[in-house]
């Protein structure tokens, strides 16, 4: 069975690797693509999906639907300083003429959904604003929808926004809120990137070496979010959060461990705006219902993005 995807997107230079990752798979066909403001600025972030699909030789068949602009309630700050500006690394900046989609984001999910119970997904790799809209329109959604993976959140472990908080969920924490409150949602976070799906530089080298299209866009975004991994963490390595969830989607199997567990978000500002609350130990009375990826095995994912990027097939090894 061929799985039904939507994937909603701040596209910048990760989310780049997870959408090329689905629309190269053979096991899912990705239905749409629903832009969410987060990264940089709103109009490179839909240039950059657009661009994206030109890539893999899909942009006449995956339509592109332009959504929130803003997050539900909060003011927020884009991350050019992590993507280079425009996203793509600060050199890159798309003019595709491929025009959007006709009608809102939110509807396009709404409406895939309640046209088939059951059988779309939603992999979302941005703040949830689109996503929780779409639940404050159809109260059946979770009902409705098949599987919902998030990259967000930082269970239990220091943020990459801040100390509390993961960028997705300090974006938009209101919406974080109520996705993980009322959708049932296979969660990977920040914590599990940086344990199983940080990339060092000799890898970085040696993938910047095949001599493929997608080899080269790899090393065009990836070049300046190094140098402020360097600066930042004072490592020579990348994190590729998005791409990681979307594997873990692609291929369950490489999901070492799981759990299930009463997670909420805190919306209030401050400086625990974000946070993600994940109750480990049950000593609350929230129902456990969002299942939390805890470790992936990471030479698995290793191998399914060195295959999308010297073969254009991330399940080549399957």
């Amino acid at each position: 069975m061929v799985q039904r995807l939507i994937i909603d997107t701040d596209t910048a230079g990760d989310d780049t690797q997870a959408i090329l990752m689905a629309v190269l798979a053979d096991s899912v066909a990705v239905e749409a693509l629903t832009v969410v403001a987060g990264n940089v600025e709103f109009d490179y972030e839909v240039e950059n999906a657009k661009y994206t699909l030109e890539l893999a030789d899909a942009a006449d068949s995956v339509p592109v639907y332009e959504g929130a602009r803003r997050p539900l309630l909060k003011e927020f700050e884009h991350v050019d300083y992590v993507h280079g500006e425009g996203g793509l690394g600060g050199d890159l900046f798309p003019d595709t003429g491929v025009p959007s989609a006709d009608g809102h984001a939110v509807d396009a999910i709404v409406d895939a959904a309640r046209e088939s119970p059951g059988e779309v997904s939603l992999a979302c790799i941005g703040p949830l604003t689109n996503v929780a809209l779409a639940v404050r329109r159809e109260p059946d959604l979770n009902d409705l929808l098949d599987e919902v993976w998030v990259m967000g959140g930082a269970v239990n472990t220091l943020g990459n926004d801040t100390p509390a908080a993961e960028f997705n969920f300090w974006v938009d924490p209101d919406a974080a809120k109520i996705v993980v409150g009322e959708l049932d949602v296979t969660l990977v976070d920040w914590g599990v990137t940086v344990r199983d799906g940080a990339i060092g530089g000799e890898t970085l080298d040696a993938f910047a070496g095949f001599d493929t299209p997608y080899a080269d866009f790899f090393a065009t975004i990836t070049d300046h979010t190094r140098e402020f991994s360097k600066e930042r963490r004072g490592v020579d390595s990348i994190t590729v959060p998005d791409a990681l969830a979307m594997a873990c989607l692609l291929e369950p199997d490489i999901v070492a461990e799981s759990d299930t567990y009463f997670v909420d978000v805190d919306e209030r500002e401050g400086m625990t705006r974000g946070y993600s609350l994940v109750d480990e130990l049950g000593i609350t009375d929230g129902d456990p219902r969002t299942r939390v990826v805890e470790s992936v095995d990471e030479s698995a994912f290793r191998r399914m993005l060195e295959d999308m990027l010297r073969h254009g097939d991330p399940e080549r090894s399957r």
